[in-house]
């Protein structure tokens, strides 16, 4: 019998070729993946995190300046915006008017104090002289009775001296009462110090109040960032308390990563961690864990799972691991952005 001379056509060997290097880079990859995953623990539901805080206005008003823009990097303490200072200042100029004012009534109060004093004195001189006069009179009356006895003096000269002794007693009593008046209206002015002191404490903190809410009217970054969307302009009328814009801190940045609960066996403070940015490729950051959150992600959601009613479907949980930067971070690394993470397991003796 004749042999069949079988040949191979050459598109067999190239099929051939092509399947045995296909089967031996899947088995290397394969390999290596296996390799990198008896080292690291790998998610890819990651997220950069960062601050982001509204700058919000203290008193109300309308904008008469906004000195930001979209986006644009601000330092601690830039102005963001100017509010209309005229009511402000006015109501500030009158809280130094009521201020003013009540230090001048605490002058007048004082002032009235020592004419009241000195009136003190007066009616003292007034006692004085008057006491001089009684006691003369006194013994005017007992030197004219004795005359009278004597026959040297007549009855109406001792009525007159009588009736001067009559009235140099009342001067005396009327000037000791004056003294008691002018100690009583002291005294009176005295306990006025305490109120005008009180009104003059009020008045101050209204003037200090009025200062803060002047100040208020421009409104600073409270920390260094990036502000966000620009949604006010010049005239515009807001109410304290509103937000006006946006600050992220550019300063601190994290990330959460979100690992399988059969993943976070054998996680621990400060462990190594590699960070691949989906916006930024071929450049792997580097960090390390400083928080395991003590719950499930599901346990923080507004409607928790209740696996006790109804059927029981077992899915695997996330638990939310915090990461924080070890190395430069890029300025491109902007919260919001998907990560990859991978974090290296402890070494087995």
């Amino acid at each position: 019998m004749e042999k069949l001379n079988h040949k191979i056509h050459p598109g067999n060997i190239v099929v051939t070729m092509l399947a045995v290097v296909v089967i031996i880079a899947g088995s290397v990859y394969f390999f290596q993946y296996w390799q990198y995953s008896d080292h690291f623990e790998e998610t890819n539901d990651a997220q950069v995190e960062s601050y982001i805080n509204p700058v919000s206005a203290r008193v109300g008003g309308y904008i008469d300046q906004v000195r930001f823009n979209e986006h644009q990097l601000v330092k601690k303490g830039d102005t963001l915006v100017v509010l209309d200072r005229k009511e402000y200042s006015a109501q500030l100029a009158a809280a130094e008017a009521g201020v003013e004012d009540a230090h001048a009534q605490l002058d007048v109060l004082s002032a009235g104090i020592l004419s009241a004093q000195n009136g003190m004195l007066v009616n003292q001189d007034q006692i004085n002289g008057a006491q001089a006069r009684y006691v003369q009179q006194q013994k005017d009356i007992s030197r004219y009775t004795n005359l009278v006895h004597e026959e040297a003096a007549t009855g109406a000269e001792l009525e007159q001296v009588k009736a001067r002794y009559d009235v140099a007693e009342s001067d005396f009593s009327a000037a000791r009462n004056n003294l008691k008046t002018s100690l009583s209206r002291v005294a009176e002015l005295k306990t006025h110090y305490g109120v005008l002191h009180a009104d003059i404490k009020r008045k101050e903190a209204a003037l200090e109040l009025a200062k803060l809410n002047l100040s208020y009217t421009i409104i600073r970054a409270s920390y260094a960032g990036r502000v966000g969307r620009k949604n006010i302009l010049e005239g515009q009328q807001i109410q304290p308390g509103q937000p006006l814009v946006s600050i992220i801190n550019e300063a601190e940045k994290w990330i959460t990563a979100n690992f399988k609960e059969t993943q976070v066996e054998g996680m621990y403070l400060g462990q190594p961690v590699e960070i691949r940015v989906d916006a930024i490729s071929k450049k792997i950051f580097r960090g390390r864990i400083v928080a395991i959150a003590g719950s499930t992600g599901s346990r923080f959601s507004l409607l928790p799972p209740d696996n006790s009613t109804g059927n029981f479907v077992k899915i695997i949980q996330r638990v939310p691991v915090k990461i924080e930067f070890t190395d430069e971070q890029s300025g491109k690394v902007i919260p919001g952005m998907n990560v990859s993470v991978a974090a290296k397991k402890r070494v087995k003796l």
